[in-house]
């Protein structure tokens, strides 16, 4: 029995920050399935919304997120994170972060960009790769603390709770049964402080810009513990992945967008006016129907990002790692624009949690992308999903703390039993698994995407019942591998995003159907709330 004051499940920047925070009080313990460095946040581009000059205020940085958040958002959540936010950029510097500066009248200021939704520049960035610094900076920082264990290749497979121990007076988490992908075995952990900072589930897409391990874990693992997932429906597709086989997974930034790019088709003229007065500043979601629609009106497989109006030396500083990337397959960003479609990119709902980032089982928290606070309502602002990491990482701890203060013993009255592998076997052909794994992001490609209709989501509710039972019939029967455990997991989520978009009657934010094309005008604006009983 491995015992830890915490244990966070994740190391991206909301898992990294709780960490560090945590460690300042106990010893943790750091669950991540591959690699420390390899997470969501180590690929984001464009930078972290927070307002740092005298031309932006708070009061307008909230304004910009309730409007993208489509009636969605929790305004008094909003604007806790929007107020918190300087104080954790000031921690990140601290830590090293350098974020871009440019001289203005002989002092250097923080070089702002603009993205998408934002009505100031407000977005800290270090050139076209912000991600790759906080990550790289928290990751070192991680590893030089003593009282944090990094377990890398490290699976957590499901939360233990006292509901599945038998007890029926409180249900609470007191820990979390994990494989060691290296040896094989699963361990089980205690500790009555869980923060979940798994990133979220884009996978469970045929396309997306995610990282291969952003699986959907911390949303599936939750609900099979029983605690409540909100607002899966809102799948947030960004509007600009690189269109090109070698580079299916590229990104390309909206801050690219935000210094002056703009979106046009084959035919090389803009059409962005036409479905909204912000052009290709509009949120993303209109933008991402907007060349979805484009798509099909037109029969071309993309469309086209310009940003040759501006000087060659302004693009190649702004946009260093893009530029490379595209020239790598042959296209020169400065002279000729960039073959781009949507792909799925950010879910903004999850784990249902309030602004501490605590979940409706006591002692579980979850952080970042795979919680439901509502900041981002029915659609993200650019850029605030990182602000979000920093401010939720460092609040539930303060809350797990306030809640479950150290030196308790009453965790040890549990005892927690051994994983039971009994007759299961080893698994003898990854191709049924490959296979299913293919055939569940397909279907939530063509039936749960950018525009649905309740026929689609039928079908895929229909098909991804039967794909269920025969993955949970692969998990019993066969031992736990990464494999096994991620496949387990995009079933479940994709379920949820489908039972959810369900249950929407209407077009709001990222969900946007066909047969209900509009807002529904007759009720306040509801969150989807699911819970498995």
């Amino acid at each position: 029995m491995h015992e830890y004051d915490f244990i966070v499940v994740g190391s991206g920047a909301a898992g990294l920050t709780a960490a560090l925070r945590a460690a300042k009080h106990g010893k943790v313990a750091v669950v991540t399935k591959k690699s420390a460095e390899d997470s969501n946040s180590a690929w984001a581009q464009g930078g972290v919304a927070c307002v740092q000059s005298e031309e932006d205020s708070i009061d307008q940085h909230v304004q910009d997120t309730l409007i993208a958040g489509a009636g969605l958002c929790k305004e008094d959540v909003v604007r806790t994170i929007a107020s918190e936010g300087p104080a954790r950029m000031a921690e990140l510097i601290a830590l090293g972060v350098q974020f871009d500066r440019r001289e203005v009248n002989g002092t250097l200021e923080f070089d702002l960009t603009r993205e998408g939704g934002h009505t100031r520049r407000r977005v800290l960035h270090h050139h076209d790769a912000t991600g790759k610094e906080i990550s790289d900076k928290l990751v070192a920082a991680a590893k030089a603390e003593p009282n944090i264990t990094l377990l890398e290749n490290h699976y957590a497979i499901d939360l233990i709770t006292t509901a599945k121990l038998g007890f029926v007076s409180e249900d609470r988490v007191i820990g979390v049964y994990v494989l060691n992908e290296t040896s094989g075995d699963v361990v089980a952990m205690r500790s009555d402080r869980i923060i979940l900072a798994t990133g979220g589930c884009g996978r469970v897409y045929q396309y997306t810009t995610n990282p291969r391990v952003a699986t959907g874990d911390g949303v599936a693992i939750a609900w099979r513990a029983g605690a409540q997932v909100a607002n899966m429906e809102f799948i947030q597709f960004h509007p600009t992945c690189l269109y090109h086989p070698q580079k299916r997974s590229f990104l390309i930034t909206e801050a690219m967008r935000g210094e002056g790019a703009v979106l046009v088709g084959k035919d090389g003229k803009e059409f962005m006016h036409r479905y909204d007065p912000r052009g290709s500043l509009a949120p993303r979601d209109i933008v991402a129907r907007a060349i979805d629609h484009e798509i099909k009106r037109t029969g071309g497989p993309c469309v086209y990002l310009d940003i040759t109006s501006k000087p060659a030396d302004f693009i190649i500083a702004h946009f260093p790692n893009i530029h490379k990337a595209c020239l790598d397959v042959g296209i020169d960003i400065t002279k000729e624009p960039i073959p781009v479609v949507p792909a799925a990119h950010y879910q903004c709902g999850g784990v249902r949690t309030d602004v501490n980032g605590a979940t409706s089982l006591r002692g579980l928290c979850a952080v970042g992308e795979v919680g439901c606070t509502g900041l981002h309502g029915a659609n993200r602002l650019a850029s605030n999903s990182l602000l979000e990491c920093f401010v939720l990482g460092h609040r539930a701890v303060d809350f797990l703390l306030h809640k479950l203060p150290m030196g308790r013993e009453e965790l040890q009255e549990y005892e927690i039993p051994a994983w039971q592998s009994g007759d299961a076997q080893s698994i003898d052909e990854l191709v049924v698994i490959y296979h299913n794994w293919d055939e569940i992001r397909r279907l939530m490609w063509d039936y749960v995407s950018i525009v649905r209709t309740s026929k689609r989501l039928q079908r895929a509710a229909a098909r991804l019942r039967n794909l269920k039972r025969e993955v949970q019939e692969f998990y019993w029967h066969y031992r736990v591998t990464a494999e096994v455990l991620e496949l387990r997991n995009l079933v479940e989520c994709a379920s949820l995003i489908v039972d959810c978009a369900v249950r929407r009657h209407e077009s709001r934010g990222l969900h946007y159907t066909l047969d209900y094309p509009n807002v529904d005008a007759t009720k306040p604006p509801q969150d989807t709330v699911l819970r498995r009983y």
